[in-house]
């Protein structure tokens, strides 16, 4: 039998070298055109809402193939990309906070002048052709792609705009952390795991707790990343795990210091800080006015068919969603909403030459659905599931304390040497 490592290599392998060889047919053809596309006064705007992984490809896409006639509106509130797969660890680790911040100048380099506008905004409703602004502006759309992802409070997203603001706020957990000796986290997700083996692993002496309602680690995922992760966590790191307890958060809110959790015995017990990192709210409530029928309500994401288009009674709807927001079926993580990106864009060049949509949505759960969690400073796990149930786990203790954002800047088409521009510390 093959190893996990040799798996998932070969997986890897199967996926990305075809992948490899499509972007170098894309970058051809983005030569192309550039040459060809011209700007016209009254192009038809294609809008993307939301600036995260999902947005950004696909915006990285539309410049790359809309015909003239066409041009991408780029509508998202932050100034910067927040790269919150950094958030936890950087809530930790000091010094390193700003560069989780990458500019957006990279996305959409090279495309022709005149094809892409990016603006900074929130968007709080939309019309049958138009989307309206916090700022009172409103941009006519005659496509329009919903990537607004979703919500959660810190450290797994900070609630500031203007990156300097961000990093205050990460600053800010970062000396609730140090200041206190007694810590819970309540939630055995993935951020919940990361942020309390970070806690202990920098900060040995201190007493971590770490509480999830369910009777296993990591819910979502099978019984093999659930029982190595509680292993690290109880044998390794002496964190206490306490499971199966639902304690209710603490009136001061996320960042709860010198308060109590309650807990199912009617025990109540003092920590000098309690962090929550429960639960995803959708940002679904833009589209709520105009198709409040497209938005679950279980879920509170928006339906979309396999096309990815929003859930009506019109088929040929120009509306469509997909990364976090949407229930489209498959995992909620970014690799998917990188991979939706090309199918929306695939859906959407289609409808833009008079066709009929085609292009479905099938999940790779393997590819979209691999996790890779850090359970302490160098310490992290690769994992991944098939269709079938049989997964795969590699281990490895050769992790970088800052997780390699270098990388991600790179990703994104920005230049590192950047990232290190004055961020002033908390006082």
């Amino acid at each position: 039998m093959p190893s996990d490592n040799v798996k998932i290599i070969a997986k890897a392998l199967v996926f990305f070298l075809p992948h490899l060889g499509r972007m170098a047919i894309q970058r051809v053809a983005a030569v192309r055109h550039s040459w060809t596309w011209q700007d016209k006064s009254d192009a038809k705007n294609v809008v993307v809402l939301g600036g995260s992984f999902a947005g950004i490809e696909l915006i990285n896409r539309l410049v790359e193939t809309l015909p003239t006639g066409y041009r991408a509106v780029w509508i998202e509130k932050n100034s910067h990309l927040n790269y919150s797969f950094n958030f936890p660890r950087f809530s930790v680790l000091t010094g390193h906070e700003h560069t989780a911040f990458i500019p957006y100048d990279g996305v959409a380099r090279g495309a022709p002048t005149g094809i892409y506008t990016r603006i900074q905004d929130t968007a709080v409703g939309i019309t049958e052709n138009q989307v309206l602004l916090a700022s009172g502006e409103k941009i006519d759309y005659t496509y329009l792609a919903i990537a607004t992802g979703s919500s959660q409070p810190l450290p797994v997203q900070v609630v500031a705009t203007e990156r300097d603001d961000g990093c205050c706020e990460l600053q800010g957990v970062q000396e609730a952390i140090k200041a206190s000796q007694k810590i819970a986290i309540v939630g055995g997700g993935a951020v919940g795991v990361e942020l309390a083996s970070d806690i202990k692993d920098f900060y040995p002496d201190k007493d971590v707790t770490l509480v999830h309602s369910r009777a296993q680690l990591m819910s979502h995922f099978g019984k093999r990343l659930q029982d190595y992760t509680l292993s690290a966590l109880r044998d390794e790191l002496k964190i206490r795990v306490l499971l199966n307890e639902r304690p209710k958060m603490p009136a001061a809110g996320n960042m709860a210091r010198a308060a109590s959790l309650t807990f199912s015995d009617g025990r109540e017990e003092e920590f000098d800080l309690i962090i929550g990192c429960t639960g995803q709210r959708p940002n679904s409530s833009v589209l709520s006015s105009l198709l409040p029928e497209a938005i679950s309500k279980e879920t509170s994401r928006i339906l979309v068919r396999p096309t990815l288009q929003v859930l009506t009674s019109d088929p040929n709807t120009h509306i469509f969603a997909f990364g976090d927001v949407a229930d489209h079926g498959g995992p909620h993580m970014a690799r998917a909403g990188w991979m939706q990106a090309g199918v929306v864009l695939e859906n959407l060049l289609t409808m833009i030459n008079g066709q009929t949509p085609s292009r479905l949505y099938t999940p790779n759960i393997f590819i979209e659905g691999a996790i890779k969690l850090t359970l302490g400073k160098k310490h992290h796990v690769i994992y991944a599931t098939e269709a079938d149930g049989s997964d795969v786990l590699v281990p490895a203790r050769d992790g970088k304390l800052d997780l390699g954002i270098e990388r991600a800047w790179g990703q994104f088409g920005a230049d590192f040497k950047l990232a290190n521009a004055a961020v002033e510390p908390i006082a």
